[in-house]
């Protein structure tokens, strides 16, 4: 590798790192507001949410990696052209082809690192993500402990807290059981704990009311209470996790046990084959896109206005790639057997790149007319 070479890798690396912090931190913040609201509505810590937010960022930077190469791709060859250093080494003799080397490295680079998260840490942390949802579902204590607010734990059943003092103590607690619509009943009190022993988790009322309709006797019977305990404990099993989504399932699994999770987890074939090879077809559009945001931008001369039009044109490029990407999806879903066609806005991408490399690679003739009998001019 030559030392311009290595300079252009540097200052697309440099670029692709800070392209890639800034759309991680715009979509951060944009996922993090209502992540934020659900977590903390739902009786959570803030450890919680941090904790949330930390497994979906492998994600998040796979969706925003190849628009940062791409972007890194564009910004460096344009600056490189609009100072001059690409016209210096195209008038030294190097072409565009002895020019992408760097740029096909920087693609293999970012591949690598999106074969990292895609293949093994994307499905890692959802899985883990999706089991920590499903603890936090489960949790009716913290579900409960929000004050002012009618939340429903379960179907059916409605529990209403006017206020919680510094120890503990619930105030104005109501509580509506609906799952038996023969024998509803309905608790009020004063004042109310949370006891969690043994026997599991306990609602204990002090100084309250128990209403019970009976429907079929359409009669209505209240008791009067000094102490009442409700069983909350069954309702911690209702948000339990039933199957794992498709991207928490790992890549080896995927591979070698299909047919299994087929059987036990209800996954089509051609939803599991989609998963499998779209995570390998990020890879090779991360090299797509950083060749064809080199290439396009090769089509123009040096100019003092920059190279706007090939600019728009690599961004026209990017769109289409995405495009496709996004129709031949269901495709492969109806139709497994197709699998290959994930993997056309890769190729489309690299295709064109050649072709542009080629034009911008072709020497330019220019012949200019002698007048005929024309002498030498003396020595």
């Amino acid at each position: 590798m030559s030392r311009f070479d290595g300079y252009f890798l540097r200052q697309l690396l440099i670029l692709f790192g800070f392209f890639t912090l800034v759309l991680v931190g715009v979509f951060w913040i944009t996922r993090s507001v209502s992540l934020f609201d659900r977590v903390i509505s739902g009786g959570q810590s803030a450890m919680v949410f941090l904790e949330f937010t930390a497994l979906t960022l492998p994600t998040l930077i796979r969706t925003v990696m190849p628009m940062a190469v791409f972007a890194a791709a564009v910004y460096v060859t344009n600056r490189l052209s609009r100072e001059s250093e690409l016209t210096v080494m195209l008038a030294t003799g190097s072409s565009p082809w002895r020019l992408a080397r760097a740029v096909v490295l920087f693609g293999l680079i970012t591949g690598l690192m999106m074969a990292i998260i895609s293949v093994f840490l994307r499905p890692a942390s959802v899985e883990q993500l999706e089991i920590r949802q499903a603890e936090v579902a489960g949790d009716v204590t913290a579900q409960l402990l929000n004050e002012g607010e009618f939340m429903h734990p379960a179907e059916n059943v409605t529990v209403y807290i006017g206020g919680i003092d510094l120890d503990g103590t619930l105030q104005e607690v109501f509580v509506s059981d609906r799952r038996d619509p023969e024998n509803a009943v309905s608790y009020s009190s004063a004042t109310a704990y949370l006891v969690n022993n043994s026997t599991g988790i306990h609602l204990v009322m002090v100084d309250g009311v128990a209403l019970r309709l009976n429907a079929e006797g359409r009669t209505l019977s209240s008791t009067l209470f000094q102490d009442a305990s409700y069983d909350i404990s069954e309702l911690a099993n209702t948000g339990g996790m039933t199957r794992r989504s498709l991207e928490a399932i790992s890549t080896a699994e995927l591979l070698y046990s299909m047919k299994t999770i087929e059987e036990t987890e209800f996954h089509s074939r051609g939803h599991l084959i989609e998963e499998l090879h779209q995570r390998f077809s990020w890879v090779a559009i991360c090299i797509a896109v950083s060749l064809a945001g080199y290439a396009t931008l090769m089509l123009g001369s040096f100019s003092r206005f920059g190279l706007w039009p090939q600019i728009l044109g690599a961004f026209t490029i990017l769109v289409l790639l995405e495009g496709v990407r996004g129709f031949v999806s269901p495709v492969v879903i109806d139709d497994p057997r197709l699998w290959g066609l994930l993997y056309l806005p890769a190729v489309i991408g690299i295709v064109i790149s050649v072709l542009f490399l080629l034009v911008a690679g072709r020497p330019v003739l220019k012949k200019r007319a002698r007048p005929e009998g024309a002498l030498a001019s003396p020595a």
